[in-house]
Parts: structure tokens; sequence; C-alpha cells
């Protein structure tokens, strides 16, 4: 096998999908809180429905979560149980500034990142630590109509520094934010978007999109002033689209849904719009307000890494008719050769490998899979055991995968599997959605004691770290 002798294996984690403690310790309302598990969630989520205040009777997941919060010592425990040599996980900004633009930062938040970073380094577990992951602070929604205002990006900055200055020397791997394509497809739960009556929805998300990318290039220069060690990156979320068929329209209308999603990765690796953008903002009708002075930024400071969440190959066709696979808020057509999830969404292995080797020809910096897993339905049979088996195979060949594409000459960082512990799955609200090596018992109901107990791909994964992914069997 090929993987390097510092491959960094581990897992992931966000902090609204998994810390709980909602408003404790001084903590702010974010986003997420927001967000109910029932049928309004979706509402919520694509900025259809502005959410004022909590729907009484509705369940709000991030509420509680796993209690990650109360949790995390142990947690990191049987992390390190596995072998872990890397951890990501992200901040809560409305634990640093609860409502996100304050003078001064919540200590009780700084106190509590610190304690988990240190734990961390107790085990020598490498934090890898997402600065904004789908929680933005409601008090930013309430003033400024989140990312739709350019006076996030001081915001932004202000609260990166703070966490550069806080945690140096705790933490050296960085991202900006997580999924930045995401907002384009879901943006409330994306970049804290929702959209009022007449407004050009296009419009709206690529200008909070730009706002975004030259936040993400001033905290990249201010990373590297505070701590020159420290390394950057984007996060996407991947997964090559194929046409899907060799008609040349179907051709087409991959390479145009591919581009959709790079084009923000596009700026913050390779410092630039790229060209094909202007044609898109003009056939969308988009006018970018772009400040003097912005150009430069995202030209001087590009990412150092290339971060992304695989889960899923996706395929395009230019039929208007064709059926759609389920489960993602990224629209596929169906791949008639894939397999599915419980939950709708396709497996491939190879597109792995394949997605890896055209990040890596087209940006030619490291990367990083920081999201990868299947979520499905775990069962606790009567000797207490849990046979996640079909979790363990479909790891394995996405391991393999990325063995290849290493073979292939792709520089590749490290691997976390999403959800390392169980927790709230982001796309429905879920608990039932579980990805973890770690049982944690919660229903989607909020009901359950918090116990946690290993499952058979525990002691798998185990074994994979151990052997630097020589042992997958």
């Amino acid at each position: 096998m090929s993987f390097p002798k510092d491959f960094l294996w581990g897992g992931a984690v966000a902090a609204n999908q998994c810390e709980g403690a909602y408003l404790e310790d001084g903590k702010g309302l974010t986003t997420v809180d927001m967000i109910p598990h029932g049928e309004k969630r979706m509402y919520v989520k694509m900025g259809d429905m502005y959410p004022v205040e909590m729907i009484e009777g509705e369940n709000y997941p991030s509420h509680e979560a796993i209690d990650f919060y109360h949790h995390y010592k142990e947690d990191i425990a049987l992390f390190a149980e596995m072998g872990f040599k890397t951890f990501r996980t992200s901040i809560a900004w409305a634990r640093i500034f609860p409502n996100g633009d304050e003078e001064e930062p919540n200590e009780a938040g700084i106190q509590f990142y610190k304690s988990m970073f240190e734990e961390c380094k107790k085990y020598g577990i490498e934090p890898l630590v997402t600065l904004c992951h789908f929680d933005v602070p409601m008090g930013l929604v309430r003033k400024y109509d989140s990312w739709k205002s350019r006076e996030m990006i001081d915001c932004f900055t202000k609260y990166a520094r703070v966490c550069f200055e806080r945690f140096d020397g705790l933490v050296k791997y960085w991202l900006t934010f997580n999924e930045i394509n995401i907002l384009l497809h879901s943006p409330f739960s994306g970049a804290g978007i929702s959209f009022k009556k007449g407004e050009n929805r296009e419009q709206v998300k690529y200008q909070a999109a730009h706002h975004e990318l030259v936040a993400s290039a001033l905290v990249t220069k201010i990373a590297h002033e505070i701590n020159p060690d420290n390394q950057v990156g984007c996060m996407l979320a991947g997964g090559q689209f194929y046409p899907y068929s060799c008609k040349p329209e179907d051709i087409w209308a991959a390479m145009n849904k591919d581009r959709e999603n790079l084009m923000f990765i596009d700026v913050q690796a390779r410092g630039y719009y790229p060209s094909y953008s202007k044609r898109l903002f003009k056939e969308k009708n988009i006018h970018l307000e772009i400040e003097d002075g912005d150009l430069e930024i995202l030209k001087q400071y590009p990412v150092d890494f290339v971060s992304f969440s695989y889960y899923q190959s996706r395929c395009a066709s230019s039929d208007p008719e064709m059926s759609m696979a389920d489960g993602n808020v990224m629209k596929s057509v169906k791949n008639p050769y894939l397999q599915t999830s419980e939950w709708g969404w396709q497996i491939d292995p190879l597109g792995l490998r394949i997605t890896l080797n055209s990040l890596y020809d087209r940006y030619q910096k490291p990367l990083f899979i920081v999201e990868n897993g299947l979520g499905a339905k775990d069962v606790i049979e009567e000797a207490g055991t849990i046979q996640d088996d079909y979790r363990i195979d479909y790891l394995r060949e996405h391991i393999k995968a990325m063995s290849d594409a290493i073979e292939d000459g792709v520089d590749l960082l490290g691997y976390t599997t999403w959800g390392c512990i169980d927790l709230v799955a982001a796309s429905t609200g879920e608990m039932s959605k579980r990805y973890g090596f770690i049982y944690v018992d919660k229903d989607d109901q909020g009901n359950g004691t918090l116990k946690r107990m290993k499952k058979k791909s525990f002691e798998w994964y185990k074994k994979v770290i151990a052997s630097n992914g020589e042992e997958l069997d």
C-alpha cells in the first residue's frame, strides 16, 4: 500500500452536530439552532422561511445533539484508542462571540476549546479545525442579513484572529468555510441566507459567496502572520459529475455542473475568478459588487491545501425529464450502474479516485479528504454488539481508492471519516442516520441515555490506522 508514514488518519465532527449545550456558558444562538427536525426543516434550510423564533412543538436536534460539550474527554479517549492521528472538529463562532460582533470574546468559550485541543494533544492527536461549519451567529443574521452584507468580512476576520491567537501552538491545520459551495444549494444552512420577496436569488447567493471568499483570503493572511507554520485550507462538497451518456450535450451538462461547484475553490486555490464565471454571471443576471482591492486580496492569499467531502459521485444529463437520485440537496441524475445507501446516496468508491485525480490535476496543491462515510441504521443485537459490516465494506473500498490515487501521484495529506462518533445528520436532522465507529444512545425524538458503545468498525479502523492502511480485512 502507498500511504506515506506521516499520513493523518482520523475522524471528523462539527460543533453544531455534536456539542449540544446550545446556550451554555454564554454561547449565543446560531443558524443551525433555528433549523427544526420536522416538516419545516427544508423550508428553513433553503431560505424560503426565515426562522424568527423557535417553533413550539418542534424538535431542534442541535440543542443537545450528543452532548459532546460534556463528554469530549471520554470521546477523545476513544478516538485515541483507535489511534487517531488527527481529529477534525469546528469552533462554534457563537461560543467565542455570542452575537458575532462583540468587542471582547466570551472567555468561557475560549477555555472550552482550549481544553478540548489540549486533550487532543495529550494523546498526540493533531486538531484540524473549521472556523465556520454551517453555524453563523443569529445576531449577525438579524443585524446584517448574514453574508449578504460586506460587514460580515470584518466580523469573521476578527473572530478568526482571536482563534489563531488564543489557540496558537494547539492548532496548526485550519479550514475557513465548510463546503462553501453548499450555499448555492441550501442557502440558510450553508450561509445563513433567507430570501426576501422579489430578490434575484442567484445575485444574493453569489454576492454572499464573494464576501466569504474575500474573508477566507484575509483569514489566510492573518493565520500566516500570526504563525508561519499555520496551514489553511478551503473545503468543497466534492464528487465528480459524470455525463449520463456520451451524448455531447450530456458531457457539456456534466462539465457545467462541475464548474458550478468548483468555481469558489478555483478562487480560493488559484486566487482569481475563472474565465468561465463571466458567462455564468451574465446568463444569471449577476452583477457582483467587487470593491477596490478585493481581487488583489484574492490573488495574494490563496489557501495552502484543498480539502473536500466525498460521499458519492454525481451524474448529469441534458434531458430535464431524467429521474433524479434521492437524498441530497445537490441534485443528481440516477446512475444506473451504482448501488445506493438507505438514504438514496449513490455508492461509488472509484469515484473517489476520479475526484482526487481531477482535483489534483486542477490545483496541484495537497489534498485532504475531511469527510467520507456511510449513513446507515445500526441495530444493537441481543449480545449488545453492533455488527456494522456494511460500513466496514464501504470504508474499505474507499480507502483502496485513496491508495490508488496516491499511486497515481496525488499528494494526499490525510483522511477523516465523517461522524466518527454518531451525531445529528446535517441533511435530515436525524440520529438514526448513523456514521460512527461509536454508537450514541439517542433517537430522532431526542430520547436516550447518551451512552457510548463501540461498533465492530471501531476495532477494524483501529487496525487500519495501526497498519497505516495496509490491513483492511
